[in-house]
Parts: C-alpha cells; sequence; structure tokens
C-alpha cells in the first residue's frame, strides 16, 4: 500500500496500459481519476476499481484540447484534492508506411500522444506547484529510441515524449515535480491483439525479444508505480525501458 492518501490522475486509463496503472494504482491505496474518452470503457474501469474497495471517478476529456484538459485537472481536485501524481497514458498507434502516411494522422499521433502529455503536465504541474510536491510520469516507448518500420508518426511523437520528460524535469525540478517516463516495448493491448493472434507474424516478431514473450499492461503499471513511489524519490528526468530486452536488437 505505497499510495495510501494519495491521488492519482490517469490519461488513457479506460484500456491496455493506463487501465492496468489505475487498476495496480487503486490497490496500492491511491484515489485515482481514470480519464479518457469512451465513458463505457471509463465506467467499467471505475466499477471494476469501486469492486475491488478502491476509489476511483471517471473524467470523459479528450488530451487534444486544451478547455477539455484544465476541465478534466479541475473535476480531479474537486472529487480527491491535490494531484500528487499524473500519468500521461493517453496515445495513439495507427501504422503506415511513410510514403502513405496522411497529414491528418501525423496530425493525430502528434496531438494525442505529444502534445497531450504536454498539455495535461502543464495543467497539473501548476497545480502540483502550489503544493511543492508531484510526480509526472508520461507513457512512451522503445519506438521513441530506436524506431520500427511503418511508424514514422507514432516514433517521432514517442522521442518528443523521452525529450519533453527531460525538459520538464530540469524546469520542474525546483519546485518538488519529479518528471520520469516508461518506454514499453511490445505489450499486449487492444492495439497489439491483431498482430497477436496472426500467429506467423508473431512467431516472427518474438525472435526480436530476448525473453521470447510479449509483455503485459501490468509489467508497466508496476514501473509506473516504482516511478511514483518514495522508492524514486531522488529520480527525474529518466525513462524506464520495460520491454523483454527488445531494444538490445533494435539498436
Amino acid at each position: 500500500m505505497r499510495l495510501i492518501g494519495q491521488h492519482t490522475l490517469i490519461t488513457g486509463g479506460s484500456s491496455g496500459i493506463g487501465q492496468a496503472i489505475a487498476y495496480r494504482f487503486a490497490q496500492e491505496g491511491a484515489r485515482v481519476t481514470v480519464a479518457g474518452i469512451e465513458d463505457g470503457a471509463l465506467e467499467e474501469t471505475v466499477q471494476s476499481i469501486h469492486a475491488s474497495g478502491g476509489e476511483a471517478i471517471a473524467v470523459n476529456a479528450d488530451v487534444r484540447c486544451k478547455s477539455d484538459v484544465e476541465r478534466m485537472v479541475s473535476e480531479a481536485i474537486a472529487a480527491f484534492g491535490p494531484i500528487d501524481t499524473l500519468v500521461n497514458s493517453a496515445g495513439v498507434c495507427k501504422p503506415a508506411p511513410f510514403l502513405e502516411i496522411e497529414e491528418e494522422d501525423w496530425d493525430l499521433h502528434i496531438d494525442v500522444n505529444l502534445k497531450g502529455s504536454f498539455l495535461a503536465s502543464q495543467a497539473v504541474a501548476k497545480e502540483m506547484s502550489k503544493t511543492g510536491r508531484g510526480s509526472i510520469i508520461n507513457i512512451s516507448s522503445v519506438n521513441g529510441i530506436a524506431s520500427e518500420g511503418d511508424q514514422v508518426h507514432y516514433n517521432a511523437s514517442k522521442a518528443g515524449i523521452n525529450s519533453l520528460t527531460m525538459s520538464m524535469a530540469l524546469e520542474l525540478a525546483p519546485l518538488g515535480i519529479r518528471v520520469n517516463g516508461v518506454c514499453p516495448g511490445f505489450i499486449e493491448t487492444r492495439l497489439t491483439k491483431p498482430l497477436i493472434d496472426n500467429q506467423e507474424a508473431i512467431s516472427a516478431y518474438l525472435k526480436t525479444i530476448p525473453l521470447g514473450r510479449v509483455g503485459l499492461p501490468e509489467e508497466i503499471a508496476a514501473a509506473a508505480l516504482f516511478l511514483a513511489s518514495q522508492d524514486a524519490a531522488y529520480m527525474t528526468g529518466h525513462s524506464i525501458v520495460v520491454d523483454g530486452g527488445q531494444l538490445i536488437k533494435l539498436s
């Protein structure tokens, strides 16, 4: 119960990695604000947390929209008080060859993945600065370190998040705010299910992962929990790679 009495706001918290983080943080005693754009999935996540004895609320918000983000933060604080941890997990990934990427798809990846992390972080950091403490965790990707094909827009957005993490950490440290990131490798989520269900494709892909298996969202949640806890009190500006060793081969 490392987060008792704390309040965590999680964007993209209704599915995949974000949802796993919401569940794990609630198990550790945090009051959780789960934000996203899918009302049904948000409510299911919140109800699951309630069923296990945790505290949570859902807020419908599009991280691409500043007014939505500001409302999200206001509703979170109104419900559970000052935000101790922000997890920027909202993201999209729609693979396509570089020469076929449409402008709107480029904008979508940059706006959701990178701009969304910026807007949420700025809004929450302003509030954290009033208390002189806080932790911001950006969910990035190994693709922000070593690129994969057919994902130029995704790769660029995640590389931007890694830079954002370091830059924010530098500026926010004097305010008592730590900023770190997690770079997942290939994780079993709704986005990766089509590849996982393709036996031939997944068999080939697993050869790029030294540990020889797909990662679980819960394993990313464990890394995020470490960064949010006092165990990481002297860490800021770094991103933890959780990828089964995949980056070794990608680089």
